[in-house]
């Protein structure tokens, strides 16, 4: 089974990929949302063997003009949300309740269709799940 990760390390930037492709070919901008797990919120970095196959599909993805950005966030207990209440605000100190609610890492891709989008491979080392959702684009507004 194949196991893939993020390098956090070194994440990978439009500037670091291919320039935009040409208009000719009608393109979505989509966000990929790694959710957390257990094992992410206590800040336990995966193998260097993920970190070795993840690598290469992000490169797969640089190569295919795909990857507009990728990287991996640090635990919720070094976070902070602020909630808000018109011109009122209240900080919160993480770390956050119900893991499966947070957010671990994330892709930026261009993709032809959400068909593309959903190949997806596995991003943790064991049960895990990812959000795709298409980003507005200015056609739509």
């Amino acid at each position: 089974m194949l196991q893939y990760d993020i390098d956090f390390r070194n994440p990978i930037r439009r500037s670091d990929a291919r320039p935009m492709r040409p208009a000719q070919r009608q393109t979505m901008r989509v966000i990929v949302f790694v959710k957390a797990t257990d094992d992410s919120e206590k800040g336990i970095l995966p193998t260097t063997e993920m970190f070795e196959v993840m690598g290469r599909y992000n490169e797969e993805l640089v190569n295919a003009g795909s990857l507009l950005v990728a990287d991996g966030l640090k635990p919720s207990s070094q976070g902070k949300r602020i909630a808000f209440d018109g011109p009122g605000r209240m900080v919160i100190d993480g770390p956050f309740a119900e893991t499966s609610e947070l957010v671990a890492g994330f892709w930026l891709w261009e993709v032809k269709d959400m068909d593309e989008a959903v190949r997806c491979p596995n991003p943790m080392p064991g049960p895990s799940e990812i959000e795709i959702r298409p980003l507005y684009e200015m056609a739509d507004l």
